[in-house]
């Protein structure tokens, strides 16, 4: 049976950590807004039906940049955190969208997703009732600060991934979750620990360490890599056998 599937995408953020005048999630790549790769990334899948995007309230920069490349994309305002975001997001599509079982949170800032991290999330998650979040597992010696930038201690890295976006959950269970642990006074950080909070488990689905997320500029060129890369591999004809 075919899970109804919406996709989430909060764009409010305002990119303290860029600079610049322009929100990161509208700096140019490859001749695009960075957001609108996005958007287009959790297109791919053909179960996921719609997408909204969540913006800021003062937001001057969607309907001229993103806007006209997805009509059929809704949007809907944030709140003064990401989590605050993702709760109105969530809101916004549970009232407009009664059949909606299952919502796929993903960053705004995140272009590079590829389509079969994407697959793979899909098709591990819409199994688990706990949902699922693309991850990947740590692999850098991990050290712990004491103070003023000094080592304390080596941090054991094993068990640990850092974590990405997509991230998978029935829609009505992380409503009530996140909403929960705001009510409580804690901001999660992604919408898994919202999960982890009541309870559930999520399923880690191994991604890619070319899903980057875009947080200071140097990271642009690196995204720009990857996306030309991909263009390239995707116009080479296969070999004939012989």
């Amino acid at each position: 049976m075919t899970q109804h599937v919406r996709a989430l995408v909060p764009a409010a953020g305002q990119s303290i950590r860029f600079g610049g005048a322009t929100p990161k999630q509208y700096m140019q790549l490859l001749g695009k807004p960075v957001l609108a790769h996005s958007i287009a990334a959790v297109r791919e899948h053909p179960a996921v039906q719609a997408v909204t995007v969540v913006l800021a309230q003062n937001d001057s920069f969607y309907d001229g940049l993103v806007g006209p490349l997805f009509p059929e994309v809704s949007t809907t305002t944030g709140g003064d955190s990401r989590a605050r975001s993702v709760l109105n997001g969530l809101r916004y599509i549970r009232s407009i969208d009664a059949r909606c079982e299952w919502v796929l949170v993903h960053d705004a800032a995140r272009p590079c997703l590829a389509a079969s991290s994407l697959a793979e999330l899909m098709l591990l998650g819409l199994a688990s009732e706990h949902g699922a979040i693309l991850a990947v597992p740590v692999s850098d010696t991990l050290k712990r600060e004491q103070a003023h930038q000094r080592i304390d201690r080596t941090v054991d890295r094993s068990g640990l991934w850092s974590a990405q976006t997509p991230q998978l959950f029935p829609l009505d269970a992380l409503l009530r979750n996140l909403q929960a642990v705001i009510d409580s006074g804690v901001q999660p950080t992604d919408e898994a620990e919202a999960m982890e909070r009541a309870g559930f488990h999520p399923l880690l689905v191994r991604g890619s360490s070319s899903n980057v997320k875009i947080t200071c500029a140097d990271d642009l060129p690196m995204a720009e890599l990857i996306l030309r890369r991909r263009q390239i591999s995707n116009t080479i004809p296969p070999t004939r056998r012989h």
